[in-house]
């Protein structure tokens, strides 16, 4: 915290007379207790905050106690900071866009009368979205969830509502949920940033776990009364808010037990019958979580999909990498939410695919699609403002704009005749076709051109026709001779400067000043003597000095007077022109699914085919057959830093053979990397992009889980074994045998006999239980041994599909030196590199002499064993003469009871120490009954 900085000159002052003062403190006090919510005062020129929440912006924004001030005197003072109108969305845009703990509320008054106009949490951004998203586009639609939990004796039913306040939709889900797994993937999913649960007197242990989830998730939990989550009124509450009749609303809600009380308590939080404007604009949607790839909070950021705040550079996520050339707002929406919700249906991912590899082979229809999606507006985001009763003529006119872009669009689409003409006929000639006939677009495309004097445009001036209005017609006349009058002022002072009209001396039009010449500082010490005597200089700046006369500025100003009272007089009429605009809401909803869905993949496109090495068109089959073959694979993301050269690799999974794939190497070899750009380009195929691999066959999955490094959640009272432990306990109890496991270091944060021993019995459970395909790097060597299984002939014995590879160094001999060669080939790691690691990064000499040292002394200690560098069947052999199989039965037994008692943990609800007890606990037990098995007491 810079306690020194100075910002008394900075800060907007605190202008209260005592009066004041004392009537904002009693109204202050009235004020109930919320510790979530950050409310600021407008004061006109300034906000003001106070209490603890002048503290919280004074070290959060300004990082500096200096910014604060006193307001009134002795024990009455009160803490406060004022806040600039830039800094104010700055803060607005922090609490509701990148933060999840704060709530926003703006008050405006005046002495001890105040009152609440705009309220805002992350999931309901309302009122302040004119402040949020003024100099910038939305990227993301926000959601608010609300959770009914239901404890029956088959387990937990969770009844789940949900609302789109800026896309206008409403939904509901139900599904079983023991371990809230679903709950989590359903958060990622809907892209939710608050979460609506009923309040408990006494938090239970499911109630913790799910508070647990909300905070992983980065979703602000908001609490309300029990009675609040009842489907009361619900279908006829849900009939004003949905377009066309109530039956099929009905038949929505009875399909549904739990989920109805749930989407009550968002409709009361979000006050949505409050606002007329929302009633007939909704629709209902029936959210399936089978219908798409689930993927936890864990597996997103292992895999970098969305973008994060410490991102130097946009291509780190693959939000950022396949963003590169989305034009508009909607399509950027549309992209995050594809990323989050990959498919699972093979024939609509091949629908997809099949129009991103037309535009990839049509670069002269990419390419015109592309100019002409770049002069469409966010269309979506105007059709909200209309909505919500806050659009001008101005959106009215960006819609119009777009309107007549949508020509081109479709005339691009029919010169098409590429093997997949069918496709793109069905999914957007036919609809752009119904959308834009005579009794759609072009009928407002006819009201506008009818009721806009188009012409002023070029002015950036947005006018109702005059000849709608005789009245309009007259100003209009008046403007144009006022406008005559000062073009010809300009003329006849060019003349009396003896400047050049138009390049040296120059006609501008602003806010500031209106009507002004201007020339460049270059000419200026030409006319200066006369500029000092004739004119009025206005203002100096690097494009030129601006400056009138008294002529320019009465012309000037009677030109605002006319323009003002033509503004004033075609209100009644823009309201109308507006409210008729509003009925065509559906079809340009519509319309903004067409354009987005073209412009994201049309975007997939451009990256696929302007990469040094081009992207493939991966062939997909279901979970059920097929296998995972990914030859010259690339990382995306990484493979875009200008800084590297990628060394491509091949990753086949195949069923009972490389199914579960075990990846040893040095440090910094490439085992991280290897492992994500597969789970990368196994999901960038389901939503539907071609992937950066030489060639790829994909078998769908339907969940993608993550375990990839540690890091301490100290926020979260949560330790990096503690961590690995809960993330790995999510895999255990949601995979299934159609899911994607990648698993990066398990087992580091706690001793290497514990490590080791939990790492083999989940590697053993994720193979037998779960089955599905996995790729598991590790520093413990040891593991290796798992695959030598496969080689046994007794079918008890048999562990089938598990595969060694590396990634291969190179030590020069003379040297010592280490190099890094990032090629994963098949076979165990038969070395350690930490030590040479420690040398590459320049560590002392002493150092990493004592370290070789010590490693050959724990070397000599060790228990000789099997080579790795054997063959396998040798040592098969040798493994088979070691044990009885009762004693290898006996251990497998014992080790798999010890996994399953500790996936049966409720490891979430306990506190460091009682989880570290419960952990330690069984581990004794097991080391216990090792003794009596050479088996197992060989891993402990």
């Amino acid at each position: 915290m810079a306690e020194n900085v100075d910002l008394t000159n900075k800060l907007p002052e605190l202008k209260l007379d005592s009066k004041q003062a004392q009537g904002f403190l009693s109204f202050f006090k009235t004020l109930p207790d919320d510790p979530r919510a950050i409310r600021l005062f407008d004061r006109r020129d300034y906000y003001t905050a106070h209490g603890d929440n002048a503290t919280f912006i004074a070290k959060t924004y300004y990082h500096t106690t200096t910014a604060m001030r006193q307001l009134g005197n002795g024990s009455n003072a009160l803490s406060s900071v004022t806040v600039s109108r830039n800094m104010f969305e700055t803060i607005a845009r922090d609490l509701l866009l990148d933060r999840t703990d704060h709530s926003l509320e703006l008050y405006e008054g005046s002495g001890s009368n105040w009152r609440l106009v705009k309220t805002g949490t992350p999931g309901n951004l309302g009122s302040f979205e004119d402040v949020l998203f003024a100099n910038s586009e939305m990227q993301d639609s926000p959601v608010i969830v609300a959770l009914s939990l239901n404890f029956r004796e088959n387990g937990c039913t969770i009844g789940l509502g949900f609302v789109d306040l800026t896309k206008r939709v409403l939904g509901m889900a139900e599904f079983l949920d023991n371990h809230f797994t679903n709950v989590e993937s359903a958060l990622v999913a809907l892209g939710c940033k608050e979460c609506l649960l009923p309040i408990e007197s006494v938090k239970s242990t499911e109630y913790r776990m799910l508070c647990d989830v909300l905070t992983k998730c980065g979703v602000m939990l908001t609490e309300k009364k029990k009675y609040e989550f009842k489907a009361r009124d619900l279908v006829q509450d849900l009939g004003r808010l949905v377009k066309g009749p109530i039956e099929p609303v009905r038949d929505f809600v009875s399909g549904f037990e739990y989920a109805p009380g749930a989407l009550g308590a968002l409709l009361s939080y979000a006050e949505l019958l409050a606002d007329e404007s929302n009633y007939e604009n909704y629709t209902l949607r029936r959210y399936n979580l089978d219908s798409y790839m689930r993927l936890d909070s864990a597996a997103m950021r292992a895999l970098n999909v969305l973008e994060s705040k410490t991102d130097a550079n946009k291509n780190f996520s693959l939000f950022g990498l396949m963003n590169r050339t989305c034009t508009a707002g909607m399509g950027k929406r549309l992209l995050h939410i594809w990323l989050k919700q990959p498919l699972v249906d093979v024939a609509e991912i091949n629908s997809r695919l099949d129009i991103v590899q037309a535009f990839v082979e049509d670069t002269v229809l990419r390419q015109d699609l592309r100019q002409h999606l770049k002069r469409i507006s966010d269309i979506e985001r105007l059709v909200h403002n209309l909505q919500k009763r806050r659009a001008g003529l101005q959106h009215i006119v960006k819609l119009y704009q777009s309107s007549i872009r949508l020509p081109f669009i479709k005339s691009a689409l029919e010169i098409y005749d590429g093997q997949f003409s069918s496709v793109m006929r069905s999914r957007y000639l036919e609809p752009l076709h119904l959308w834009t006939d005579d009794e759609h677009l072009n009928k407002f495309i006819g009201l506008v051109e009818a009721s806009v004097d188009l012409d002023q445009l070029e002015n950036r001036e947005y006018m109702i026709s005059p000849s709608y209005d005789s009245t309009l017609a007259n100003l209009k006349e008046q403007r144009e001779l006022l406008e005559s009058q000062i073009h010809n002022l300009h003329r006849q002072t060019a003349d009396d400067l003896d400047l050049p009209i138009d390049k040296a001396l120059k006609l501008d039009k602003g806010t500031q000043f209106g009507h002004v010449f201007r020339i460049t500082k270059k000419e200026e010490p030409k006319i200066r003597k006369k500029l000092n005597t004739q004119f009025i200089v206005l203002e100096t700046r690097k494009d030129g000095v601006k400056f009138t006369n008294t002529k320019l500025k009465k012309l000037g100003d009677q030109y605002q007077q006319i323009l003002e009272e033509y503004k004033n007089c075609q209100k009644k009429l823009v309201d109308k022109v507006v409210q008729t605009a509003t009925t065509f809401s559906e079809v340009f909803e519509s319309l903004a699914e067409i354009i987005s869905e073209l412009d994201v993949l049309l975007s997939f496109a451009d990256l696929a085919s302007s990469c040094p090495t081009p992207y493939t068109r991966p062939d997909i089959t279901s979970s059920d057959e097929g296998d995972i073959i990914l030859e010259g694979c690339r990382h995306p993301c990484v493979e875009a830093q200008d800084w590297v050269n990628f060394i491509p690799n091949d990753c086949k999974l195949v069923r009972e053979k490389t199914w579960f794939q075990i990846i040893t190497g040095p440090n910094m070899g490439g085992k991280s990397t290897f492992i994500r750009q597969v789970g990368v380009n196994i999901l960038m195929a389901q939503v539907g992009s071609f992937v950066p691999c030489d060639k790829a066959s994909i078998s769908v999955r339907d969940c993608i889980f993550a375990r990839v490094g540690a890091g301490d959640c100290q926020l979260r009272g949560v330790s990096t074994f503690m961590q690995e432990m809960l993330e790995t306990a999510s895999i255990l109890k949601g995979a299934t045998e159609k899911s994607l496991i990648i698993i990066d270091e398990l087992g580091r944060g706690t001793s290497t006999y514990d490590g080791f021993g939990l790492a083999w019995a989940i590697c053993e459970h994720i193979v037998e239980v779960i089955k599905a395909p996995t790729l598991f790097a590790t520093h413990f060597h040891e593991l290796t041994a798992l695959a030598l299984e496969n080689v046994s002939n007794d079918p008890q014995k048999q562990i089938v599909g598990v595969a060694n590879y590396h990634v291969s160094a190179h030590i020069d001999s003379s040297t010592r030196k280490l190099t890094m060669l990032y090629k994963v080939e098949p076979g165990a790691c038969d070395q350690s590199f930490g030590i040479h690691v420690a040398e590459f990064a320049n560590f002392p000499e002493s150092v990493v002499t004592l370290a070789r040292e010590k490693a050959a002394e724990l070397e000599d200690f060790s228990p000789p064993a099997a080579s790795l560098t054997d063959t396998t069947q040798e040592v098969g052999s040798k493994r088979k003469r070691v044990f009885e199989s009762d004693d290898v039965s006996q251990g497998t037994a014992r080790a798999r009871q010890f996994l399953e008692t500790f996936v049966d943990l409720p490891l979430v609800t306990m506190d460091k120490m009682q989880a570290l007890q419960e952990v330690r606990k069984l581990t004794e037990n097991l080391e216990k009954d090792a003794e009596n098995c050479n088996w197992l007491k060989q891993f402990l």
